[in-house]
């Protein structure tokens, strides 16, 4: 394998309004950060990265202590800061790229948000679109135009699935009213990410929070509950719930799931997402339902001190975290049998199809008899239809979610979801003159 010397970078990003404060965590976010990072070579070849910055989600103590425009400044520094480290390496893998370079972005993200206690979730987050560049560049650097050749052989068996039919997963945020729910589910999506952790008089009242996510839940079940499909093994919607660490402990979150019960609801629970904050180290696995992780797994060692705790499913993010971190959070599930599935960020459609070629690749959720891809952007940007066009491969039909499916043919793989190709309009943001 050839080693890549960096000799040029640059870095760029446009401000995307969304349609309405998107509310998760207890607070919301009105506008999402789009970053465009570019990496050169010595032998002149390039690779153009694209970035979801998600202050809220990577880390809400730097949201909270900072304006939004603030929190997603500090966190746009970190991505220009790491790659200027690219350029003092020479490296053969992206994985070998962003493991030489942590540590210095980490201490430096520490630095200028001056918390030493900022989560690395927020520098993966931060790294997403260098770590993009990377792999772009390493692609062309050794002639490879498919997602299967990039994948190094001690990460294959986690991807080894080839599926033609993944579900669409769409985001109910707070702010997403009743009927909006019920119309998604007549267009043909059954498989529903439900946000709970409301903090609905902004308070920090846990007690009026589990109230608001119990009143929700049942709301929502009342609506669509009834509803048969024929992609889970039960012909009913499954629900994913995503409480992003809201839940303060074990008893509170046992009172929402006695409600769900109460109501004709929990058989239908699929998955909680991430209830408890981080610090919160309680075995999960006496709840009766499959309990998941996401930001509280960072890395592929914190993956495997969660699969310890009892949580049975990740949320992959290559989108968020990284491919390269996903994918050695990918071989460790694997090995302990531990699903996995990929969520969003509530990415552009570029990064869609970079968490699509992840998703394609994995085995289906238990109960379900296809693949899952959470995607939420067609339902927050103001300006979708557009950055649709910015795709490079705008209008392909795997592109489009049709009765709540992508149908993945050989074009998709052929292609591998246009992630190597390059897209002018981010090229034209940060081109090396």
């Amino acid at each position: 394998m050839k080693k890549i010397q960096i000799e040029k970078t640059n870095c760029n990003f446009e401000r995307e309004l969304l349609v309405r404060p998107f509310g998760f965590k207890g607070g919301y976010t009105k506008e999402i950060w789009q970053s465009v990072t570019l990496l050169q070579s010595s032998s002149g070849k390039i690779g153009l990265g694209l970035g979801t910055q998600s202050v809220l989600w990577s880390d809400a103590s730097v949201f909270s202590s900072h304006s939004e425009s603030g929190g997603n400044t500090l966190m746009f520094a970190i991505t220009q800061f790491a790659l200027k480290c690219t350029m003092d390496i020479k490296w053969s893998t992206p994985i070998e790229l962003l493991e030489s370079i942590f540590s210095d972005v980490y201490e430096y993200g520490k630095k200028i948000t001056n918390n030493p206690n900022l989560r690395l979730t927020f520098i993966l987050n931060a790294l997403v679109a260098v770590d993009n560049a990377a792999w772009v560049l390493y692609s062309s650097e050794n002639g490879i135009t498919k997602f299967d050749d990039i994948i190094q052989k001690e990460y294959q068996e986690a991807l080894s699935c080839r599926h033609t039919n993944i579900a669409s997963i769409p985001l109910m945020a707070y702010a997403v009213p009743i009927n909006e729910i019920i119309d998604a589910v007549k267009e043909g999506y059954f498989f529903l990410k439900i946000k709970i952790g409301s903090d609905p008089d902004k308070d920090g009242d846990r007690e009026k929070m589990l109230q608001w996510d119990m009143k929700r839940i049942e709301e929502i079940h009342k609506a669509i509950g009834g509803v048969r499909i024929g992609h889970t093994r039960d012909g009913k919607i499954p629900y994913y719930f995503d409480a992003n660490g809201r839940y303060d402990n074990k008893e509170r979150l046992k009172r929402l799931l006695d409600h769900a019960k109460k109501i004709g609801a929990f058989d239908q629970i699929a998955i909680v997402e991430e209830p408890f904050p981080e610090e919160y180290e309680e075995d999960v696995s006496d709840f009766g339902i499959r309990i998941a992780a996401d930001e509280s797994a960072h890395s592929d060692k914190d993956a495997e001190k969660r699969i310890q705790m009892g949580y049975g499913a990740i949320a992959l993010k290559p989108i968020a975290k990284t491919l390269s971190m996903s994918l050695k959070i990918a071989k460790i599930a694997h090995q302990k049998n531990i699903p996995c599935f990929c969520a969003d960020l509530t990415v552009s459609p570029i990064l869609v199809d970079w968490n699509k070629n992840v998703a394609a690749r994995l085995a289906p959720l238990p109960g379900m008899n296809i693949g899952v891809l959470e995607t939420n952007g067609h339902q927050n940007y103001k300006r979708w239809d557009e950055l649709l066009k910015f795709h490079p491969c705008y209008g392909a039909e795997w592109t489009k979610t049709k009765n709540g499916l992508f149908n993945l043919n050989e074009d998709f793989y052929n292609k591998s979801g246009g992630i190597f190709e390059i897209s002018e309009h981010y090229k034209n943001l940060v081109e090396v003159k």
